[in-house]
């Protein structure tokens, strides 16, 4: 140790000490769910990933385990319905041999795009709301739990960057919503040694962005280019990491920044 108390040895400091952490990633088979798994698994973690559709988690699941040599395991899950949130947890930890880290970011596609309030279908505002923060909720609520009794654990949760601006009412409130959940479970839960952290990506690179879309993407964006899902995905992955257990209650901003907006 030096004067200031920090060690003089030769570890690897880029480590992320996720070796033989257990991980479950809702929306996990296709997008930014799969690469933020891939990610993980990267890094040692033995991921479950969670979806609706069976064929296209088990087909997933092969190719991650393809590339990354890892545990990847697939649960079939609806995220709106309490019953198959808590039975997919159960098998999800089970299988693992327990739970560690949890990634939210199962969603309805769209968000609706309504745009104007007379526009604004009550029943689709209610779904979006329902997959994506009740989604939120009830899987964190399955997860805590474990977490608390195990003294660790990370809640990550994936908004948007419609949580900051308007323009599509559904997309607004959802995402504003994860922020508040993310700040109640860091208030509760962080005594016992989890933390819970949102990010808002912003416009991601994605098999159907074309050329002009991706044109206007760069002019709003302080950096002139694209983010893409393993930008979101790695972030993701240095927060489980329990060498950020500084940052708790966040909403992290990750859209390669907005010209012209301060955030404060």
């Amino acid at each position: 140790m030096d004067h200031l108390g920090v060690s003089n040895s030769r570890e690897n400091l880029l480590d992320l000490q996720l070796k033989g952490k257990r991980a479950i990633v809702t929306g996990g088979s296709r997008g930014l769910g799969k690469a933020i798994a891939r990610m993980l698994a990267g890094e040692g973690v033995d991921v479950a990933i969670a979806a609706r559709n069976v064929e296209q988690l088990e087909n997933s699941a092969k190719e991650l385990v393809a590339a990354t040599k890892a545990r990847i395991l697939p649960f079939q899950v609806d995220t709106s319905d309490d019953d198959s949130v808590n039975q997919m947890v159960t098998q999800a930890i089970h299988s693992l041999g327990g739970i560690d880290i949890l990634v939210n970011n199962a969603a309805l596609a769209g968000a609706g795009k309504v745009a104007k309030i007379a526009q604004l279908d009550n029943s689709r505002l209610l779904q979006d709301i329902n997959v994506k923060i009740g989604g939120y909720a009830r899987m964190a609520r399955a997860v805590a739990p474990h977490l608390v009794s195990n003294g660790w654990g990370r809640i990550i949760s994936i908004g948007g960057l419609a949580a900051r601006r308007t323009g599509n009412y559904s997309a607004a409130i959802r995402t504003v919503g994860v922020s508040a959940l993310t700040k109640n479970l860091a208030d509760e839960l962080g005594p016992g040694g989890v933390t819970a952290i949102a990010i808002h990506p912003g416009a991601m690179r994605t098999e159907a962005t074309t050329p002009d879309m991706e044109r206007t993407f760069i002019a709003s964006v302080s950096t002139k280019r694209m983010i893409d899902h393993d930008d979101i995905a790695w972030l993701v992955t240095v927060l489980a990491s329990p060498r950020s257990s500084s940052i708790n209650g966040e909403t992290i901003q990750a859209g390669g920044g907005t010209v012209g907006v301060i955030d404060y």
